[in-house]
């Protein structure tokens, strides 16, 4: 049996992780000579489109190429992994939007984790991290848990591990040297606070902003077919509703850019109605959502939502990956919540005194849906998910 329920855990990693961060940001990032901190360099170094905000970037960890460099080489090194079974991209496939098209996935050491992969196309503009933690605002203090956590064990470099994986890369002479390129004034070796800084300037570069509706926006009005153009009228609609949590340009209400006013900043988290376990609004018990880590009864089955952007490609859906298509999705938002009919999580979800009042359910025909699911295809970006920029370096 767990010691810890998982969202108590993760809370303890998250304030670890923060000091973790913070104290040894301040000592590698203030090294750091080669910066990009106004707009014009990061949009460069992003190689954004005019219609996609400048995201916001933390002082303490600057974007640079050298560091990007870096972490798309540890992104995909089993090195990593403290039994180098696994890497980064072992749970997020980049022909997948870097998702891994599993329900809920095994970690290194084969340990079943309780989430859903999720894809991490624009993570830059999410306000928050991860399905259900309010206490993750930037990647740095969220790369902590997979790399770090012990219970469940994702790439398992806990501290008795940890000298070992780092020697794995001190004795690699081209790591050696693009730890000193990217740290140039640094007087620490390779640190596991290199490593995530460096990560988490990978992923930042992750922009998704090639697909037919971005080409729409840019002006292409051939880009959409007009059954697309249907479905994003239905999206955006007061029938479907969609647009309440999934809106502007990373199609999540949780977001933030470079000009978010931080008192503007929305965190927001909704319980959907997957679930109604006994009645009163609970989700299954290995997985809570938000409840886990606050502790609130109100915050039952709490969740973050997604982005929709590459939506086609990061089936299954929902925390849990309980949900296989894009149609039962909807399906479940028609009905107004889903129903388990037998089992120790039996409950009818529509019935959940915890769902959001934005989901009340709704009559939609056959046509309407295949609308709404061709526009939510047009999402799908082949550039971001072919381009190498963002592939495999050992594979080259």
């Amino acid at each position: 049996m767990r010691t810890l329920k998982i969202g108590l855990l993760i809370r303890i990693v998250s304030l670890s992780a923060a000091l973790f961060c913070v104290t040894g940001c301040e000592q590698d990032s203030s090294t750091i000579i080669e910066t990009s901190s106004d707009n014009r360099s990061v949009r460069e170094i992003l190689d954004l489109p005019d219609h996609m905000p400048t995201p916001a970037i933390p002082d303490f960890n600057p974007l640079t190429n050298a560091k990007i460099q870096l972490g798309r080489f540890l992104f995909y090194d089993p090195r990593l992994s403290a039994n180098q079974a696994q890497s980064c991209a072992s749970c997020h496939n980049q022909s997948l939007a870097f998702a891994d098209g599993i329900a809920q996935p095994l970690g290194s050491t084969g340990h079943q984790l309780v989430r859903n992969s999720q894809g991490l196309a624009n993570v830059i503009y999410h306000s928050t991290l991860t399905w259900s933690n309010d206490g993750f605002l930037e990647l740095e203090d969220q790369l902590n848990v997979p790399i770090r956590a012990d219970n469940p064990i994702e790439l398992g470099v806990t501290d008795a591990k940890l000298d070992e994986v780092l020697l794995r890369f001190e004795q690699d002479p081209q790591y050696v040297e693009m730890f000193a390129i990217a740290f140039p004034d640094s007087d620490s070796n390779i640190t596991m606070n290199k490593i995530i800084f460096s990560l988490a300037s990978f992923v930042r570069t992750m922009i998704s902003a090639s697909s037919p509706y971005d080409q729409y926006l840019a002006g292409d009005k051939s880009a959409l077919t007009q059954q697309q153009i249907t479905g994003f009228q239905l999206f955006n609609g007061e029938k479907f509703e969609c647009f309440h949590c999934h809106s502007g340009i990373n199609f999540s209400s949780s977001y933030r850019d470079a000009n978010t006013a931080s008192d503007a900043i929305q965190f927001p988290f909704f319980n959907n109605g997957l679930y109604n376990v006994g009645g009163d609004g609970s989700y299954p018990s290995d997985d809570q959502g938000l409840y886990d880590l606050s502790l609130n009864p109100a915050d039952k089955g709490f969740f973050r939502p997604q982005s929709l952007r590459n939506i086609e490609l990061t089936a299954p859906y929902m925390h849990d990956g309980s949900i296989a298509t894009l149609r039962e999705v909807i399906e479940h938002y028609a009905r107004g919540g889903s129903l388990t009919e037998s089992g120790i999580n039996a409950g009818d979800g529509r019935l959940s005194p915890l769902k959001s009042g934005l989901i009340q359910g709704f009559d939609a025909t056959d046509e309407e849906i295949d609308a709404v699911i061709a526009f939510l295809e047009s999402l799908t970006d082949e550039e971001f998910i072919t381009s190498p920029k963002f592939s495999n370096p050992f594979e080259e």
